[in-house]
């Protein structure tokens, strides 16, 4: 990778990002206005008043009486100005709101990223390296298994066994209620709560890698470079270190880039089952009040760390294997 290139090479990734970012910005307007329901009603309902009067009053408030471009351009200006606008429900402002909530998503899709990528790397290059083995396929197993289970019910039985029957950490929630905690015992709750609804996200994932990990590294394994080390002595944890995991590695950091801001978006179930106060359940409660500013905002920020992630993604990229051109 050349250095001289960079600078060169992010001013076109930005350019390109600023583009995407627009497109999906316009895209889900488009389909949150076109789900049924109407916003005036539901948010009469909440104050306890039905009055058709009251209804036209909070649609000119909030612009709903607006034809559809007009909302949309009017949204679209927000958003270049980092104004994400005003929810209804919680009566304050939806940059705000999420940069409350986005602190506990990020800690927990970043505990359940490093679970999944080093728990998947070691177990799928333990079972490369034993292919055919008793350990391949009870590795193997575990991984189809953990692949093919329902989240929520992964939480759920991960509840009833370390909650409900040994009781050994905490099921809901980001820290103990009613509690006034500071420095390390506040950290230490907090860890605490994360344990399980980390797991929970993070076994999933835990399961691609190591399937992937398996595969990428056996099909290396079989590379003349890799039969060519061997033939000059070198050692075969070196070789397997060296030459076939670095490779194997590139479409598993691929595959982690993408994978990584979908976490942030496929919380939203893990963050419902355990309470977690995070923009996923954010996103939640705001669909079932048909809040769709704090809707947008989630769907923007999540939109743009995707985008982010997958930049840093192809700069990993280049850092590993100095035979990728940053063109």
């Amino acid at each position: 990778m050349e250095l001289s290139r960079l600078p060169g090479f992010l001013l076109r990734r930005a350019l390109k990002s600023v583009v995407v970012i627009l497109a999906i910005v316009v895209c889900n307007f488009l389909l949150i206005h076109a789900a049924p329901g109407d916003p005036a009603m539901v948010m009469a309902g909440q104050s306890g008043s039905a009055d058709p009067q009251y209804m036209e009053q909070l649609r000119r408030q909030f612009g709903l009486d607006r034809p559809l471009i007009e909302q949309l351009w009017i949204y679209l200006k927000g958003v270049l100005h980092l104004d994400l606008g005003f929810s209804h429900r919680q009566q304050v402002g939806v940059a705000q709101l999420i940069l409350d909530r986005l602190p506990a998503t990020l800690l927990l899709t970043g505990m359940a990223f490093a679970i999944a990528i080093s728990g998947g790397v070691t177990l799928g290059a333990l079972a490369a390296r034993r292919v055919g083995t008793w350990a391949d396929s009870v590795i193997t197993v575990i991984a189809l298994a953990f692949y093919a289970t329902p989240l929520f019910w992964v939480g759920l039985m991960l509840v009833l066994l370390f909650s409900v029957h040994l009781e050994w950490l905490p099921s809901f929630g980001m820290t103990d209620p009613g509690l006034n905690q500071e420095g390390f015992a506040l950290w230490l709750d907090v860890a605490k709560h994360l344990v399980l609804p980390a797991v929970t996200l993070g076994l999933f994932y835990l399961a691609v890698y190591a399937r992937l990990t398996r595969a990428t590294m056996l099909e290396v394994a079989d590379q003349d470079f890799v039969k060519t080390a061997r033939a000059k002595g070198v050692p075969e944890g070196r070789v397997l270190r060296a030459h076939v995991l670095r490779n194997a590695l590139l479409p598993v950091i691929t595959f982690a880039g993408i994978q990584a801001g979908q976490l942030v978006g496929g919380s939203i179930l893990v963050e419902t089952v355990f309470a977690w106060p995070g923009i996923g359940r954010l996103a939640f409660e705001a669909l079932l009040a048909r809040d769709y500013q704090v809707l947008m905002g989630v769907f923007f920020i999540t939109s743009v760390m995707v985008v982010l992630f997958n930049l840093l993604t192809d700069l990993l990229y280049a850092l590993i294997d100095p035979r990728v051109e940053m063109a």
